[in-house]
């Protein structure tokens, strides 16, 4: 029920539509109870009376009464469903917003396909409850209650006898109401389920097809899909099942009043004419009672995809701005981590570091895989939060720093290029989003990749495709590196940022990125030690701790584990 409410919720800022469309609904039951009602004295009019006139008259008032209720119709169900269609863009405009506020953790255990697939799916389904929901209570609730009125009119025992079994379809819609949300939500978790197969395969095009393994991804996605059919099978068997279990209930009620009213009709107590007006209305009654419980299955269908859609909604993000903020216009650069240890899930990642970066400075990170120096360039910009210990700029604690205020401080170029499906330009400025051109293409220059991108089709303007894919390794991360430029953060991480190029592109790159460091605080992580030779410090880290920090030529004179790293690469 709480989520029903809530999902009903979404539609109260457009109440001026529903009211459009509830005094919309009130004219189509009026007609109808008009209709139903009308049919004893027009019998009696025509053939019993034998009015001419009226006869004459009858097929003109039929055409006006349903061009006006055709024209209420059309009222009633466009601005429903607009209502309804707003009402869900609002829930997939929130569900979308309350993602991008979550952390970094969340996305880590959640695959990005079942992500897509709540955002788009699953709130496609709430769009058939809430339109089921506002159109079944206004319009087949509102027509229903008009026809009851009729039909407690022309006589309220046969009334009685045609509703009495209305309430025996209660248990049997809510328990197969039951099964199709529980349905729904495996469904709809079978869908997510192919959706990240989808988003997986390609977005791994290319490795799938290297090592042949298309047949076997094929035959993945067919299992998952015959899982997704099964699910949805028996949804529809539910559904399939309601219609006659309902119209099996209600056929005794027909049958009910069959046997009394034509006791009444040969009995003298009620003309033929009464009878059939008020079989009529009856008949036209049951209709919108019908599709009132039919409703309620599609209901329920979308409160399980409700469900799933809130359960994002309802997620508290990790990383929260600070309930007292510190105010940082821009930081001088001065980055300090202090007796930070970080653990996830059950894994000790770091182990009481403690490590500082002076203004300008270049800090390089080297170590072996897994021993924590993503981890230490994922803690500045508080993608993830200390277990213990803390995160200092210029000393003041990130989490004391709204977060707005810590990202315009950090400028951050990674090993995986992200480019948007946008242009060259557009793509380098997310680092400025009011950049100029002129403010662009000064980036680009720093970052050498000015002229590249002349000799693109149009230019600054040209399309790069999904993730840069008409660029070059090299080319993107220029263009990255340009990004990072056009923001001009007092703070920079480069987190492998030459790791992947040959040996042409990594000296331009390498270029492009000396120009990016100048009098900034820089952290890099680099497993070719070649490029961080003349960093000001460089920090090995081993097993989550700090096993030596110096300069090059200091470390190699310690014969340590730098030396071990350093022989390896260069095979001495």
């Amino acid at each position: 029920m709480d989520t029903f409410k809530r999902l009903v919720r979404y539609s109260k800022p457009y109440w001026l539509r529903i009211t459009v469309s509830m005094v919309a609904s009130f004219c189509v039951a009026g007609t109808d109870g008009a209709i139903a009602y009308m049919v004893e004295p027009l019998m009696r009019k025509i053939f019993a009376e034998k009015s001419t006139t009226i006869f004459v008259m009858l097929p003109f008032a039929i055409i006006v009464i349903y061009m006006v209720r055709g024209m209420c119709r059309f009222t009633q169900d466009y601005f429903i469903k607009t209502a309804g269609q707003l009402a869900i863009q609002d829930v997939r405009n929130e569900i979308y917003r309350k993602n991008m506020g979550l952390s970094l953790r969340f996305f880590h255990k959640h695959p990005t396909g079942v992500l897509m697939s709540k955002i788009l799916n699953d709130v496609n389904a709430m769009q058939d409850g809430v339109s089921n929901i506002v159109t079944g209570i206004l319009r087949d609730g509102v027509t229903a209650l008009g026809l009851l009125g009729v039909i407690f009119y022309r006589n309220w025992t046969l009334a009685i006898i045609s509703l009495l079994v209305i309430p025996l379809t209660a248990l049997p819609a809510q328990k197969i109401g039951e099964r199709i949300k529980n349905l729904s939500k495996k469904t709809m978790g079978k869908m997510g389920d192919i959706a990240s197969i989808l988003q997986e395969t390609f977005t791994g095009i290319k490795v799938i097809k290297a090592f042949g393994l298309a047949p076997r991804e094929v035959e993945k996605f067919r299992s998952t899909n015959q899982d997704y059919y099964q699910y949805l099978r028996k949804t529809y068997k539910y559904e399939a099942l309601h219609t006659p279990i309902m119209e099996v209930i209600t056929s005794f009620g027909i049958a009910g009043v069959m046997w009394f009213g034509g006791q009444a009709v040969m009995s003298g107590k009620m003309t033929s004419s009464e009878f059939f007006s008020f079989v009529v209305a009856m008949g036209m009654m049951f209709s919108p009672i019908k599709k009132l419980l039919g409703a309620y299955t599609s209901v329920q269908r979308s409160i399980g995809a409700a469900e799933r859609v809130f359960e994002i909604i309802d997620e508290q993000p990790d990383i929260t701005d600070p309930k007292e903020p510190i105010y940082l216009e821009r930081a001088t650069g001065e980055v300090a981590l202090r007796n930070v240890s970080f653990r996830y899930q059950d894994d000790d990642v770091l182990r009481d570091v403690n490590l500082t970066a002076s203004k300008g400075e270049v800090v390089a990170l080297v170590g072996p895989s897994g021993a924590g120096k993503t981890t230490i360039v994922s803690l500045i910009p508080r993608f993830y939060d200390v277990t213990a210990g803390s995160v200092l700029i210029d000393g003041i604690d990130v989490r004391n720093l709204r977060l707005d205020d810590l990202m315009r401080q950090i400028a951050l170029v990674d090993q995986e290029t992200i480019l948007f499906n946008d242009t060259l330009a557009n793509n380098i400025r997310y680092g400025k989003t009011d950049a100029t051109d002129a403010e662009v293409e000064d980036a680009a220059r720093a970052a050498f990749a000015h002229d590249f991108i002349m000799e693109m089709p149009e230019g600054y303007e040209t399309n790069i495709g999904d993730r840069g894919v008409r660029l070059s390794g090299g080319q993107r991360q220029r263009i990255c590196i340009a990004r990072a430029i056009l923001k001009n953060a007092p703070i920079l991480l480069l987190d492998e940022a030459t790791s992947a190029l040959d040996t042409e592109s990594e000296h331009m790159v390498q270029q492009a990125l000396n120009n990016l460091m100048a009098n900034r605080t820089t952290f890099v992580i680099a497993h070719r030690l070649s490029t961080i030779l003349h960093a000001d410090r460089i920090v090995v880290m081993e097993k989550g701790e700090i096993a030596e920090v110096g300069t090059h030529d200091q470390l190699l004179a310690q014969d340590g584990v730098y030396r071990k790293l350093y022989d390896l690469q260069f095979k001495i």
